[in-house]
């Protein structure tokens, strides 16, 4: 008992001190110079506009995400096949290198000649625009959805799915009213997640959008320009938004973690 009540307190102890270094370097955001200065450029037009393009492209390219995820997320989970190890590695590898990598190739893809004449047949153009905005954010968390919602799916147990189909659902019908009421909550999870990493995106969208001064110019993107500049209270404006944008996405996950907690 002696050595599992000290083995306790010293991971209590370990996790505290990584805890609070992580608590300190966010918080410092708050503790500034000139906090007179930073409120006023909260509420500046550079940074008013930064906000609004970053909440317009998050909403629409966690849309996008979404609906691409969870068919995705479910054929990962139900079904085998040949390839799908190579499937699921290539969808997850922008998990694993920088975005700035990710960006690169997008726009090596995107901004090639070919490539880019046929998209702008139908109106759209992805590189140095808005719409390479939505198109960056998509691919930066969509790995990170599609993990979440299939785990989701995981935790369903297939005999619900059957009894369905023996009733005489489709499996189309299946899944529209017994799997996906039945993940719902990964699929909130993933939502939260999926919004927070695109408002959050940089090296992709700096890569493929660009960081032009009030046209492609996201939170990330203002940061960064602001810090280029020496400008630290535009900079910290624009962090301290993004903090709260991350926290608010890692609190709702934590909500639905802990009712699903509470009703199993």
């Amino acid at each position: 008992m002696k050595k599992s009540g000290f083995f306790r307190l010293f991971l209590a102890g370990f996790s505290f001190i990584v805890v609070g270094t992580v608590f300190l370097s966010i918080a410092s955001l708050l503790f500034v110079d000139s906090p007179d200065a930073v409120i006023r450029c909260l509420f500046s037009e550079e940074i008013l506009y930064a906000f609004r393009l970053s909440l317009t492209t998050a909403v629409i390219s966690t849309s996008f995400v979404i609906c691409a995820a969870v068919p995705v997320a479910y054929l990962f989970s139900r079904y085998s096949f040949f390839g799908k190890r190579l499937m699921k590695t290539i969808l997850y590898i922008p998990v694993a290198f920088p975005e700035i990598v990710l960006g690169l190739c997008l726009l090596m893809f995107f901004g090639s000649d070919i490539v880019r004449r046929l998209f702008q047949t139908v109106g759209l153009d992805f590189v140095f625009s808005k719409q390479g905005i939505v198109l960056a954010q998509f691919f930066t968390a969509l790995p990170y959805a599609i993990r979440i919602i299939k785990s989701a799916f995981d935790g369903i147990d297939p005999q619900y799915e059957f009894v369905s189909r023996s009733l005489g659902y489709t499996p189309l019908r299946t899944f529209i009213h017994i799997s996906l009421p039945l993940a719902k909550r990964g699929i909130l999870a993933a939502v939260a997640i999926s919004f927070a990493r695109c408002a959050g995106a940089f090296g992709s969208v700096l890569i493929l959008a660009g960081g032009t001064r009030m046209v492609t110019e996201t939170l990330p993107i203002a940061l960064f320009l602001n810090i280029s500049y020496g400008n630290m209270s535009m900079a910290v404006a624009a962090g301290l938004m993004l903090v709260v944008i991350a926290f608010a996405g890692m609190y709702i996950i934590e909500t639905i973690e802990s009712d699903s907690d509470t009703t199993v």
